[in-house]
């Protein structure tokens, strides 16, 4: 590699930078949500995604996305995301996850075969303002507490401690050398013992040892069964199925694999290529993806030896149209090169694939290791706090990871002005999404939008 001409520049030079950015876009700047003069119709930008999604699953993605203003939050990414770009932005950029909220947050298997706690969808990752990505995590905050009845004051609470620890910990990263930061992991063992409510770190610990021992070897009499001589993938409605309307789907998620292969590293290759695909299913996916073409394979390497990949399909970023385009031009890709970019760890697995037939892009990982995700429907006022902290830390880190950490910090400050913008922002824009879920039941019941219930 050439040696670069850029010039190094110091610590503190670089928090100046970040600071000088307050002059064009100041701080109190990002306070409150006002909808912009051309504000797009959020129920036409949902429909316009349609396009890319098989007909007969999209009335229930309407039919989830009705339940609530949280449910309608979490499908409506690319309503936030056109909302976001009529925002204030400091011109700090980082490989932004895009479509960041309390339930893109959950804890699977390292490589090294530990428990890791992490964000886990990178579906929408592209760079753009990190802004993006703390102002929708603190809007799902908001809505979750209003969906757990949880009192205002309380809802402020645990908003000012996600964007108090994201400040604060993103000053303690451009503090680390760059190594550091990249090794760095949140210590999901030393957070659970740190817990003042016993009972709750008892569950989470019952939660980890019980996902702990569903090993492949341990999965396989749970998800795999016999028909005819012949093993399938057990039908597991509405989640994993069989279905005769979804073959031509399933055809074209398993001939990706056929590609998915050359974008692995060659000892991964080594250990696929010991595994025969024997069935493939369809996958129900989140409220976010529903439509999209999603399915599991059964590998097998023996009669008791298995391995379960999912293939799940790839459209563009929701960020595009705003941030600019990917600079990879497969978005199996791009998810891929995001998620290895913002996760501590990624799945040994994971990689990209072609399908020729529909000519659709999609990306592949383990479609279960070790996988564990927070009930937070069931949090109260101090366990969101908690878990305001745990997403604050692990959104610093992930946005550190793209080398900005001392502008970042820079432009924040020491101060806890940014603090109560993103109270203000959140509350307002929360506001906007429970408007938005009425348009959305008025376009049902009025017929423009189909909706059903699985």
């Amino acid at each position: 590699m050439a040696a670069s001409t850029r010039q190094v520049l110091s610590l503190e030079e670089r928090i100046a930078a970040g600071k000088a950015l307050r002059d064009a876009t100041p701080l109190d700047s990002h306070a409150g949500w006002t909808p912009h003069k051309d504000r797009r119709d959020p129920i036409k930008i949902l429909v316009e995604q349609n396009k890319t999604r098989m007909p007969a699953l999209v009335p229930i993605r309407f039919g989830r996305m009705m339940q609530s203003p949280f449910t309608f939050f979490r499908g409506a990414a690319a309503v936030m995301a056109a909302d976001l770009a009529h925002t204030p932005a400091s011109g700090i950029r980082v490989q932004c996850c895009g479509d960041c909220h309390v339930l893109n947050f959950g804890g699977f298997a390292t490589p090294e075969r530990q428990i890791s706690f992490d964000m886990n969808d990178f579906d929408e990752t592209l760079p753009a303002p990190w802004e993006w990505d703390l102002k929708r995590l603190a809007t799902s905050f908001v809505l979750a507490g209003r969906a757990n009845k949880l009192r205002g004051k309380d809802i402020r609470a645990m908003v000012r401690e996600l964007v108090w620890t994201y400040r604060t910990q993103m000053a303690e990263f451009a503090r680390m050398n760059e190594l550091d930061v990249w090794y760095s992991k949140f210590d999901l063992e030393k957070a659970i013992t740190e817990l003042k409510d016993r009972k709750w770190a008892k569950r989470i610990h019952a939660r980890i040892k019980k996902t702990q021992a569903e090993s492949a070897e341990h999965i396989q009499p749970i998800m795999v069964e016999q028909k005819g001589g012949k093993i399938t993938i057990k039908d597991q409605p509405p989640v994993i199925f069989h279905l005769r309307h979804h073959k031509r789907s399933i055809t074209t998620a398993m001939q990706a694999l056929n590609s998915y292969r050359e974008s692995l590293a060659e000892d991964r290759r080594v250990l696929l290529d010991r595994f025969q695909l024997v069935d493939a299913a369809f996958k129900a996916v989140g409220i976010g993806s529903v439509g999209t073409i999603c399915t599991v394979g059964l590998f097998m390497a023996s009669q008791t030896d298995s391995l379960f990949l999912q293939v799940k399909q790839a459209n563009a970023s929701v960020l595009e149209p705003y941030a600019g385009k990917s600079r990879y031009n497969h978005h199996g890709q791009r998810v891929v090169m995001g998620k290895r970019l913002m996760q501590a760890a990624s799945d040994i697995f994971l990689g990209w694939g072609t399908s020729k037939i529909m000519n659709h892009q999609f990306y592949v990982r383990q479609l279960r290791d070790w996988k564990i995700k927070p009930l937070v429907e069931t949090f109260d006022e101090d366990q969101f706090l908690r878990y305001a902290q745990v997403t604050g830390w692990i959104l610093a880190r992930a946005h550190a990871r793209s080398g900005k950490a001392a502008e970042i910090r820079g432009y924040l400050g020491k101060k806890d002005v940014f603090d109560d913008t993103m109270i203000k922002f959140a509350t307002d824009y929360a506001d906007q999404t429970e408007r938005d879920h009425s348009e959305l039941m008025k376009a049902i019941r009025s017929g423009r939008i189909k909706a059903t219930s699985e």
